[in-house]
């Protein structure tokens, strides 16, 4: 969705980008509309696709272009409810979650039956090297067990780590945990820590005796552990931590 691109409001050849086409300096989100519901046992639909696109362009996207255009500063947390609110009497009750994709990394999402709070997620990075190893196994379990990944000079990942942070929202204006936060919280728990390291080496978390073997399931586990107070004392609550090792490997704790 672009609000405020110019355009008209037909469709546009290129289906996987957003429509009306972007022209000259505009925003780009995405809306991620979960409904729920029976599958009607004739057509085998529970609702037309294009039903919850017509809904979006006529409530979502014209309120959000307006909150733009008034209030460009306030929360999209704060906003949320009120776009679900929009949506919710045309989707007859049957809007289950509604997920609005900010940037490519931040996004607030909503549950229709928790209307008081959001989850905040932003993803984060950093570079780090390990080796994957359990000293009470033998050389030859570990190398079965591990392959190149036994390396014993370790290798090197760009992580990516996502927090999902449980917000309560404040019916007299902007929620008191925001990204700025969660981005200092995460910078100072994680990302100091682990950026530019190897993990088996020079962390006591992943240490090869005495830590735990650095797997990408243990490093969400760990990020989770580290994390989970700092969030907590700022008023918020970390709801889970998910890491990519890589594009097609990741592991989320709580899973």
């Amino acid at each position: 969705m672009t609000p405020g691109a110019a355009g008209t409001p037909s469709a546009g050849r290129n289906g996987y980008a957003g429509w009306p086409r972007s022209a000259g300096l505009a925003r780009f989100y995405e809306l991620d509309v979960s409904v729920e519901g029976d599958v009607e046992p004739v057509t085998g639909y529970f609702l037309n696709i294009q039903e919850v696109d017509r809904i979006v362009r006529e409530t979502a996207i014209p309120f959000i272009d307006q909150a733009c255009g008034r209030s460009p500063e306030r929360e999209p947390a704060e906003l949320l409810p009120s776009v679900a609110r929009a949506m919710a009497p045309a989707l007859a009750g049957r809007l289950a979650s509604l997920r609005w994709r900010v940037t490519p990394t931040y996004s607030v999402e909503l549950e229709s039956d928790q209307m008081n709070r959001v989850v905040m997620r932003q993803r984060f990075e950093f570079a780090a090297s390990h080796r994957l190893h359990c000293p009470t196994l033998s050389d030859e379990e570990n190398r079965r067990l591990f392959g190149k990944c036994n390396s014993p000079n370790g290798h090197g990942h760009n992580y990516v780590v996502e927090p999902a942070v449980a917000v309560r929202l404040n019916p007299a204006g902007p929620p008191s945990f925001t990204l700025e936060a969660l981005e200092r919280l995460t910078g100072e728990a994680v990302i100091a820590r682990f950026d530019h390291k190897h993990l088996n080496e020079d962390t006591r978390e992943f240490a090869t005796i005495g830590g735990v073997n650095p797997s990408v399931e243990n490093i969400a586990r760990v990020c989770f552990d580290l994390l989970a107070p700092a969030i907590r004392e700022a008023g918020a609550e970390l709801a889970s931590v998910t890491v990519w090792e890589t594009e097609k490997t990741s592991a989320t704790y709580p899973a």
